[in-house]
């Protein structure tokens, strides 16, 4: 059939009014963003959390995102990034497992003309080596848990502390930002520390320790963990050694995960400072402000933090979307 007003067969006009549509597709899928994110691993609810977050916010983005789970091994994220570079990506993330040890892979990223963006945690590389660190306070989470306490004691309390993964940079900030705090109080003072790995078996099997070590926490005023998935694994060891966590001694921790919250309503937890998962949204925003021509953002855009007690447990656990959360037991 002939069209009247061109004269031109309908059948090539339809593939004519067809062709600009099928050119905006392909530069659209051409131009789509491809962003390489190295997770540090699944070791609490809370990076769990982190990592669905991240993978939402690219999907309602556009963004082509290659994700990498390290399994809690700083190698296996170098190799992921040299993977990144050699994949072409347009800028890449980090989550790192430790502060130390980034100089050279950053550098490869460098040279390759890969700009390099690290989040959550921390590194000790020279700062020229990567765009900006997108990430909440660790040294004010610390600060808040230790004021918080310090106040709930009056100033006097024998700690136990649970700590984190060892040379990772929350655990070195926020026991450097407790510590601060006590330290202005003669009558506060921890007087045993182990790791638990961020973990809540971690936390269980040190607790479980803990106890045997000072029979049965006498003279214990408060536990103090770097996460809520430590604390509650701990909580779980003090149950069955017959203690009363939340009232014996004080629970204090960090995340502000679905888990500490049910913990507070029992009366087994105290304190959180929430360390927020849905963190996507910032740093998606610096990462595509950046390969958009924003370049000014700073070396450090701070994610805010909060303190949660028993008194704001069951408003928290209302604002977690039942979807999210619905696997996590605890977390960082």
């Amino acid at each position: 059939m002939i069209s009247r007003e061109t004269g031109v067969p309908c059948k090539f006009r339809r593939a004519t009014l067809l062709l600009p549509l099928l050119l905006l597709t392909a530069l659209r899928c051409a131009s789509a963003q491809t962003i390489g994110f190295s997770q540090v691993g699944t070791e609490s609810g809370w990076r769990t959390a982190f990592s669905a977050d991240m993978k939402a916010e690219a999907g309602r983005r556009g963004i082509n995102l290659l994700f990498s789970d390290a399994q809690q091994s700083s190698e296996r994220q170098k190799e992921a990034i040299r993977g990144f570079i050699a994949s072409h990506v347009n800028a890449i993330i980090v989550a790192p497992v430790v502060v130390t040890g980034w100089t050279p892979i950053l550098q490869e990223a460098k040279d390759a003309n890969v700009p390099v963006f690290i989040a959550d945690r921390a590194v000790d590389a020279d700062p020229s080596l990567f765009v900006t660190r997108i990430a909440a306070n660790f040294n004010l989470e610390g600060r808040l848990a230790g004021a918080w306490l310090a106040q709930a004691s009056r100033g006097r309390c024998n700690i136990v502390e649970l700590q984190g993964t060892p040379d990772s940079a929350p655990t070195i900030e926020r026991r450097n930002g407790f510590a601060s705090i006590i330290s202005r109080f003669p009558d506060m003072r921890i007087v045993v520390s182990k790791t638990g790995n961020f973990t809540m078996a971690g936390g269980r099997d040190a607790m479980a320790g803990i106890i045997a070590e000072t029979g049965g926490l006498k003279d214990i005023c408060a536990v103090w963990s770097h996460n809520d998935d430590m604390i509650l694994g701990a909580i779980e060891a003090m149950h069955r050694h017959g203690l009363h966590p939340g009232h014996d001694q004080l629970m204090v921790s960090v995340d502000g995960v679905p888990g500490i919250f049910k913990a507070m309503a029992a009366g087994d937890a105290n304190a959180s400072v929430e360390l927020k998962s849905a963190i996507g949204k910032y740093i998606f925003d610096v990462v595509q402000g950046w390969l958009g021509g924003k370049r000014d953002c700073p070396k450090w855009v701070v994610i805010p933090n909060d303190l949660h007690t028993p008194e704001d447990a069951a408003r928290m656990l209302g604002t977690m979307p039942a979807r999210r959360f619905r696997h996590l037991v605890g977390s960082s």
